[in-house]
């Protein structure tokens, strides 16, 4: 089929899919990439170098618009025994994964996929019951760490795969933390610049803008840290999450420019990428008994590490109920999954079956812990009402 053709089937699915997402009540994601599945099956939505470069895109959109949804001031846990207990349930998180990946002689990518989070899903979930839910409010704080963890998880793992445990991981690594001691220390001299002429914040982004200067800079300055990325070696991904961070943090007088940026890119890049992910599956490998079985592991080994690691450190702190709910709103990490996946399956640690399990894992987990929030919720909000 031709390129053209494609494109044009390629708009139908970005319209199609909110539609079809209200209807049946299934996350927009899933749906995308299900749409993904179905066009490739049916021989329509075939691969090309401009798809790819826009699914690519979408990726490194998505990681900018997780940067933008960073707080530091959220970051900075009040009590110290609150930081105890984040350090033990990643501790915990961790430790797990490497266990298990050892007890079932798995690739070490599986202990990156088994402590993987991600963002994207909360935040469907927060949309829908509010930061107010003390379980939610958590995830979200802890999300955000566990995300900057995995993101540093995926950027040592590609090098591991890349090169191997030779001089030039070594290399990676100290070019890694040269960069993140560079930013550390431009972010403090920025934030120090700023507070002394807080006037040029508004000079560069003003509030009343009629020629969209606040779109052209964010825009420049994504590009500008990916570009800056390749040219050191390290992934590209932190680059775009890095300068969403550094929007959120010095240009809140654009109390706008988040919603903007986030619209453009649910309502373009980003469900590229996620149909593009779609296309690369087969429909057979959802009826392969052996990519089900292994994408039950994987799902179920991300459910069951979690639960352990919150009960282990927050159930004095939330309650069993808020922590049971807790566990499961960071159990679904479909985003990073995908990106880690890409990677393993990129540099050849993990064959076509793993690929396609790994994925499916994820679509599982969003597709059913959603449900099972929302039915737990509704049974713990009624419990609580019925005492009042």
């Amino acid at each position: 089929m031709e390129t053209s053709a494609v494109v044009i089937f390629l708009a139908l699915l970005l319209v199609a899919a909110p539609f079809i997402s209200s209807v049946t009540k299934i996350p927009i994601v899933v749906v995308e990439i299900l749409l993904g599945v179905l066009g490739a099956y049916a021989g329509i939505l075939k691969a090309f170098a401009e798809f790819e470069t826009f699914a690519h895109l979408g990726f490194l959109y998505l990681m900018f618009l997780v940067g933008m949804e960073v707080n530091l001031k959220e970051l900075r846990f009040g009590k110290s025994s609150l930081l105890k207990r984040v350090i033990l349930f990643f501790g915990a998180i961790y430790a797990l994964s490497a266990i298990v990946t050892l007890y079932f002689n798995l690739n070490i990518v599986y202990v990156a996929v088994f402590s993987i989070f991600s963002l994207g899903i909360l935040m469907t979930l927060i949309k829908e019951y509010g930061r107010n839910e003390a379980w939610l409010s958590l995830a979200l704080n802890v999300g955000i760490v566990g995300e900057l963890l995995s993101i540093i998880v995926m950027i040592v793992l590609s090098s591991v795969l890349k090169n191997g445990l030779n001089i030039h991981f070594f290399i990676t690594i100290a070019v890694l933390m040269l960069f993140f001691l560079s930013f550390a220390l431009f972010f403090k001299g920025a934030k120090v610049f700023f507070w002394w002429f807080p006037e040029v914040k508004t000079a560069i982004m003003p509030y009343h803008d009629n020629k969209d200067i606040d779109i052209r800079l964010s825009m420049a300055l994504v590009f500008t840290m990916v570009t800056l990325m390749i040219i050191i070696g390290i992934d590209e991904v932190l680059g775009a999450f890095l300068a969403g961070l550094f929007l959120t943090s010095f240009f809140k007088h654009k109390t706008d420019l988040r919603e903007k940026l986030s619209s453009f890119g649910f309502g373009f890049f980003i469900p590229i990428f996620f149909i593009y992910v779609g296309s690369t599956l087969p429909v057979e490998a959802f009826t392969n008994p052996e990519v089900l079985k292994l994408s039950f592991l994987v799902s179920g080994t991300i459910i069951l590490i979690r639960l352990v690691s919150s009960l282990a450190a927050y159930p004095k702190y939330l309650g069993l109920k808020n922590t049971v709910l807790f566990s499961l709103g960071n159990s679904i990490p479909l985003t990073f999954l995908i990106a880690v996946a890409t990677l393993a399956y990129n540099t050849n640690a993990i064959k076509d079956d793993e690929y396609y399990a790994i994925i499916i894992a994820g679509l599982i987990s969003a597709m059913i812990l959603i449900v099972v929030i929302k039915i737990l919720h509704t049974i713990f909000y009624t419990l609580k009402a019925a005492k009042k």
